[in-house]
């Protein structure tokens, strides 16, 4: 068999792709390990992070630090944990120990880690374990400040190689979350998740709605025997039920009354909401109504998910 070139299969005047085309660029593996003083805010901290779709690991000893990296660097590529949060601090006790080794080793194994401390003043600290009524981790048979004490002992080398130090002396636990997300993403910007669901008078009122809109003023398409058989989703139903009366006014100005609500709601550290739109089947006004209210959030820049919880049922 003699060896003959291939085929032209491009066009002419379009440059072939190489055969070995670079795959798209994953993002960079985060590490975050987040420490520091006991009654700080630790807790909340983590708990931030997994709103922001972090793998969070709380109280992990020390020494498995290393074994966790391996989330980090393998298995396949789609099951791999992108962005990995280790509580690690002095509840380990002795596993607490090997912290700084393990670290140096992080560091020579050229994996890339952040370090955030989490810190406050003794009187502060105090004042939030006598609120708990719980013992300092370190207390012993000693007084709370003997606890703090020796905490702050132990944590002093790690706090000097800490990247970020958050004093929370001051911080509610609204303010504290804002600090923690300005550290992992980098800005202040607040995201707000709005979730629109229609849904059906006769099958109960939502548990989880934060409001409850009754688009039941409006008539119902039902009645219409070439509407009846379709949902809001349809368009002949959707401009039906828009084209009624004072009906685009109330999508407009309801929106228009959520947004101090929304804004409200992110400054209170509420990250998610639902509202809720009902008629009395969810088929028809509440599933037209809804989408329209969820395309005026979105003109307005929200993030929006819509959702039909009774259509079907009927």
């Amino acid at each position: 068999m003699t060896d003959e070139p291939s085929p032209i299969t491009v066009p002419a005047g379009i440059p072939a792709l190489e055969a070995a085309a670079e795959g798209p660029r994953l993002e960079a593996p985060q590490l975050l390990i987040i420490t520091g003083m006991s009654g700080a805010g630790r807790t909340r901290a983590a708990a931030v992070l997994e709103d922001l779709d972090w793998y969070v690991v709380d109280n992990l000893p020390a020494q498995m630090l290393t074994h966790l990296v391996g989330m980090l660097t393998s298995g396949p590529t789609g099951q791999r944990a992108q962005r990995l949060a280790a509580v690690v601090d002095v509840r380990g006790r002795e596993f607490f120990a090997d912290v700084r080794q393990v670290l140096d080793g992080l560091r020579a194994a050229g994996v890339d880690h952040r370090i955030l401390f989490l810190d406050a003043s003794d009187e502060v600290l105090v004042r939030r374990y006598e609120q708990v009524r719980r013992p300092h981790p370190l207390q012993g048979e000693g007084r709370i400040l003997d606890g703090i004490a020796a905490e702050r002992a132990v944590l002093g080398d790690l706090r000097e190689r800490a990247d970020t130090v958050i004093d929370t002396s001051e911080l509610n636990v609204h303010d504290l979350a804002r600090e923690v997300r300005s550290v992992v993403v980098g800005s202040t910007a607040d995201v707000l998740r709005v979730s629109v669901l229609s849904f059906g008078f006769k099958y109960g009122i939502p548990l989880d709605a934060d409001h409850v809109v009754d688009v039941r003023f409006l008539a119902n398409p039902y009645w219409v025997t070439e509407l009846r058989h379709l949902t809001g989703r349809d368009a002949p139903v959707r401009d039906y039920v828009l084209g009624l009366p004072g009906a685009v006014q109330f999508v407009d100005r309801y929106v228009d009354a959520l947004e101090p609500v929304l804004a409200g709601y992110l400054n209170e550290e509420k990250r998610y909401v639902t509202i809720a739109v009902g008629c009395t089947g969810g088929k028809h006004r509440s599933v037209a109504i809804s989408e329209a209210v969820a395309a005026r959030l979105r003109e307005r820049g929200h993030q929006v998910a819509v959702s039909a919880r009774d259509l079907g049922k009927e």
